[in-house]
């Protein structure tokens, strides 16, 4: 079953830099980008297009940008907004910042 709670907060860079990142990119109407914890690397996390969401995987959606928060980092992003910094075209700079105001209604 999938859920589809806010736990993280998109700014509006991170959702313009995810749109360049699937523009041209054939991927399905219901892709997006997935943050999970990287394997080899404790407290690391990754950043991949998803064809899909995975099971347990929380969905945000933000204007018509989606992001799959995997189940177990979504402790870790509950606090935080995903911006985005310019960068080579397609391969923009994210990073968490700690969320300063109340998250939305759900």
């Amino acid at each position: 079953m999938v859920k589809e709670l806010a736990v993280l907060t998109l700014t509006h860079n991170a959702v313009v830099a995810i749109r360049d990142v699937m523009a041209g990119v054939d991927v399905p109407a219901d892709a997006g980008l997935r943050i999970s914890a990287k394997a080899d690397e404790a407290g690391a996390l990754e950043l991949a297009l998803a064809s899909q969401p995975q099971a347990g995987d929380q969905i945000i959606e933000t204007e018509d940008v989606r992001v799959f928060v995997a189940e177990d980092t979504v402790a870790l992003l509950d606090d935080k907004s995903l911006d985005a910094q310019p960068g080579t075209p397609g391969q923009p700079t994210f990073r968490l910042d700690r969320r300063t105001s109340p998250r939305p209604a759900p």
